[in-house]
């Protein structure tokens, strides 16, 4: 596939704002010069995806395995890589939006490193973990370089003819959003899309929603995410753990003045045990947020042991959030522990640059999370420590 440079107006590098989820205040990203040609072929295209990932599978002699999970809406194939055989289960994606693309190359990095590799540590992982991954999640989207996916309000209800009077889902885009005109091709937020209720089947009565309610599953990506949890689920009885790699603005690490490299979180639903959470009580049996901090105290710790760099300006991402549509939100309901990762820019901002920093961020938070619950330190940190992260100030 031809490998392609994408050009941004000035002006659209402001738009690295709109993250993937809300947050107050205001910064000023890296200015772009205007028709400023920002290269990307340095991150993996679809093609390069589907050719990566079966050179992983044979050069792993079997360790990994590629399976064909579902189909993006515009029917490119959505690729699960799985390794190990371990009764600890770690489900982890990249690319919901496909203008946030460092993790699908620390994603396949690390199947690398743990799929091929006889060390003692590798195969200390495999025999505890089970590392399923979902590489480029909204290939669509990752095509096309944007953050919503390749689907009108009309194929919807063509599939979902109980929608035909629905008013559009508010994650519906047909507007101009971080340089990409919907209006002329539309699509969703996918990150939007899911419902802690893994059998909800939509509802005419449930739209547009909004950011505090649940979503929908009617975006084929969003289905297949979800089809993997439940029978990862029916598998191995739960999913310990659900990360997902995303990017943001430039927000700083509390008031150091420091960029944040990359931010992190452990909450997006309140508590369903607390009365701020209460409308999610039926899920607060599984519901394990200690866990979820845990995790990213891991991750945190991880990068922190890099020293005096880049590598440790690692802010907490906005709390206090109410997200059951996201696939975090959701599974966190379901009694996975959860870990978010925010890098800093999106390739509307610097394109390629910095790539190599920011790949490798990833992959250091990644692994101190698939260490921990290897040698089953993460269940010993303190979770209060989560607290003491310096969070994100705009």
């Amino acid at each position: 596939m031809k490998k392609k440079t994408f050009v941004k107006a000035a002006g659209t590098a402001l738009m690295a704002a709109a993250l993937v989820f809300p947050q107050a205040g205001s910064f000023a990203p890296p200015s772009q010069a205007a028709a400023e040609t920002l290269e990307t072929q340095g991150f993996i295209s679809y093609a390069e995806l589907q050719k990566k990932l079966r050179q992983l599978e044979q050069t792993s002699g079997g360790k990994i395995s590629v399976d064909v999970a579902g189909s993006t809406n515009q029917g490119r194939e959505i690729y699960t890589a799985r390794v190990g055989t371990g009764d600890k289960v770690l489900l982890v994606q990249s690319e919901i939006h496909g203008n946030e693309k460092t993790g699908t190359v620390a994603l396949l990095n690390i199947l690398q490193k743990i799929g091929s590799s006889n060390s003692e540590a590798a195969k200390k992982i495999r025999e505890e973990m089970t590392i399923v991954a979902i590489p480029m999640m909204n290939a669509d989207a990752s095509e096309l370089d944007r953050r919503g996916n390749d689907m009108s309000w009309s194929e919807v209800t063509e599939q979902y003819p109980q929608l035909s009077s629905a008013t559009p889902s508010w994650n519906y885009y047909t507007r101009v959003l971080q340089g990409d005109d919907y209006a002329a091709n539309p699509g969703f937020d996918v990150n939007r899309d899911f419902h802690p209720d893994l059998d909800y089947v939509a509802n005419a009565a449930d739209f547009p929603g909004a950011s505090n309610k649940p979503g929908w599953y009617i975006t084929p990506e969003a289905q297949t995410v979800r089809d993997v949890y439940k029978d990862l689920m029916a598998e191995f009885g739960k999913v310990d753990v659900f990360m997902d790699m995303h990017h943001q603005g430039f927000p700083y690490v509390g008031d150091t003045g420091e960029i944040a490299t990359m931010s992190i979180s452990a909450q997006f639903v309140p508590d369903p045990a607390t009365p701020e959470g209460d409308k999610y009580a039926q899920y607060a049996n599984g519901y394990d947020y200690d866990f979820s901090r845990q995790l990213n105290v891991a991750v945190y710790d991880a990068l922190q042991a890099k020293g005096d760099s880049v590598f440790t300006n690692i802010s907490l991402y906005q709390q206090d959030l109410d997200l059951p549509g996201t696939a975090l939100g959701s599974f966190a309901l379901n009694g996975s522990g959860t870990v978010l990762f925010e890098v800093k820019g999106q390739t509307q901002n610097f394109g390629q640059k910095q790539k190599g920093m920011l790949v490798k961020t990833v992959e250091t938070g990644l692994m101190g999370v698939i260490n921990g619950v290897t040698d089953g330190t993460v269940y010993t940190l303190d979770p209060e420590k989560y607290e003491e992260i310096p969070e994100s100030t705009y």
